[in-house]
């Protein structure tokens, strides 16, 4: 779905030199490589905070702690996408009230958030999946309404713009309290392990999470608060850094893949192409048919003996997983989240591609499609 390799070849003297500068000078934690970093993605964002972590996951964790939720608070989230968003929420004892998702950019409906407001909720997390940024604009209306904190999983859409209606644009993962994302090798803007980062403009915030991911310190051996250890290391920042000067360059390069699958398969009965928002530029961290009277599972093996991969993202929803049955979510009712896990399936694309990859991806699919 990826090829990192091929990515690496091309920065290999500028990654090889950062890794070994960090070996030389032995700052493995905290050192200049990660505050350089931080810097540098504050600038890229136009966010006034980013606080390194060790992965999405931990983002996600520490965020939800930050604003200062407790056992039994309610957290509006989709259940269509990856398990981490919700986990998160189980393992600090909240309550995932899942609603579903837009048909066309698989985002949290907006229109479904305000019907499922109790007393006791206490945030809203939207995920940016696939590539482009939810609603956020009625997400923040509603969530200002209600005096709701919101928390962005921006683990798929990092370096996204999201357009107000107004003209105004900024950067997904900073529109709401905190923004969360993940650098997984894979992930648009990738390290060679795993990392993450929160990102805020809210000072007293980002003075929360700096402490709960250091310990619940904000002074040596002094705890405030019950917080846990999570660090990006001066290595895999030492790569982010090299990596984000290209960002905006790999984000094109995934859009012109995206181009090319649209022209091929917009004529195709029953292949609908990923629908981009107007709301935000697509980065295309996975490129997602959806298929309607053509058997997904078969294209999907069809391409795996051809030795070309694709993936579902994703088959099982969270409220139909087994680990959210003692919340009752099992009953919960999502038609458009249950109607698209039965017929997504996504494409390879990534920055190293070549017209002869794609011709071969297509004229593949369309053999399955038209046998």
């Amino acid at each position: 779905m990826v090829d990192l390799m091929t990515q690496y070849q091309k920065i290999k003297p500028e990654v090889d030199s950062a890794i070994e500068n960090v070996m030389v000078n032995a700052q493995f934690i905290n050192g200049p490589e990660v505050k350089g970093f931080q810097q540098e993605l504050e600038e890229y964002l136009g966010v006034k905070h980013v606080i390194p972590c060790a992965n999405g996951t931990d983002a996600l964790q520490i965020a939800l702690m930050a604003i200062g939720v407790q056992p039994g608070d309610e957290i509006i989230t989709p259940s269509f996408t990856y398990i981490a968003t919700t986990e998160v929420m189980a393992l600090l004892g909240l309550k995932p009230i899942f609603v579903d998702v837009d048909k066309d950019t698989f985002c949290i409906d907006p229109e479904k958030i305000e019907e499922v407001i109790t007393d006791k909720t206490k945030a809203i997390v939207p995920v940016h999946l696939y590539g482009q940024a939810a609603n956020m604009e009625e997400i923040m209306k509603i969530a200002n309404k209600h005096k709701l904190s919101v928390i962005e999983d921006d683990a798929q859409a990092i370096g996204s713009d999201y357009n107000y209606t107004n003209g105004t644009k900024v950067k997904a993962g900073v529109i709401g309290d905190v923004g969360c994302t993940s650098f997984f090798p894979s992930k648009n803007l990738g390290c060679f392990g795993d990392g993450g980062a929160m990102f805020t403009n809210d000072d007293e915030l980002a003075s929360k999470i700096r402490m709960i991911a250091n310990h619940g310190q904000s002074k040596r051996y002094y705890h405030d608060v019950v917080g846990c250890n999570s660090r990006l290391d001066s290595i895999q920042a030492a790569v982010l850094r090299i990596k984000l000067r290209l960002l905006d360059e790999y984000i094109d390069a995934r859009r012109k893949v995206a181009d090319h699958y649209d022209q091929f398969f917009t004529h195709f009965k029953g292949v609908k192409t990923p629908v981009r928002g107007k709301e935000s530029r697509h980065v295309f961290h996975q490129y997602t048919l959806t298929l309607e009277g053509i058997d997904r599972d078969g294209l999907n093996a069809y391409l795996a003996e051809k030795g070309i991969p694709s993936m579902i993202y994703y088959p099982v929803p969270a409220h139909k997983q087994k680990m959210f049955a003692a919340f009752g979510s099992d009953s919960t009712v999502l038609p458009v989240t249950d109607w698209l896990t039965e017929r997504v399936i996504s494409l390879p694309v990534h920055t190293e591609m070549e017209q002869e990859q794609l011709d071969l991806i297509c004229s593949t699919v369309a053999e399955f499609i038209n046998a």
